[in-house]
């Protein structure tokens, strides 16, 4: 996989939306490009990164609920395994939709 172009891509489309989707068939590096992307731009920017892997039942539980549970954060948010919560993608047009904006999402 070329990381250096995909890492790109996904900065370019932060650049005009706040949250973006990682797609592709199981196995692809969809969350190996997430947590590097992330790391990459928290050594860079000094941001915060929290990760969420929706497969993890203590992640699961953290988002119980997901606007408590996302509304304090900032910087960069990988919410992995995303379409695991389906009505995660209500709270997260929510949470994007503040101003000014205080986190990122990438699903993975």
């Amino acid at each position: 996989m070329k990381r250096p172009f995909y890492s790109a891509e996904i900065l370019r489309a932060f650049r005009v939306n706040p949250v973006v989707g990682l797609l592709g068939p199981r196995q692809c590096g969809k969350t190996t490009l997430a947590r590097q992307f992330a790391r990459r731009h928290e050594k860079s920017s000094g941001e915060a990164v929290t990760y969420f892997d929706l497969e993890n039942p203590r992640h699961q539980a953290r988002l119980a609920d997901p606007l408590l549970a996302l509304e304090s954060l900032k910087g960069w948010v990988i919410i992995d395994e995303v379409q695991r919560t389906p009505g995660l993608f209500e709270v997260l047009r929510v949470l994007a939709d503040r101003r000014p904006l205080p986190a990122r999402f990438s699903r993975a």
